[in-house]
């Protein structure tokens, strides 16, 4: 799965990437950037 980035400023393949439930009940995906090490974020159902 792919999130976007804002340290490299692109799309990029998540590393370590877990399936979250937000505090308003919305389902996400966290984890890090594979590139550069930063955590990433994505919105909706992994």
């Amino acid at each position: 799965m792919e999130a976007y980035c804002v340290k490299c400023r692109a799309k990029r393949e998540i590393n370590n990437s877990q399936s979250i439930t937000m505090k308003n009940g919305r389902p996400a995906t966290q984890g890090v950037c594979g590139t550069c090490g930063t955590k990433v974020f994505r919105i909706g159902k992994s």
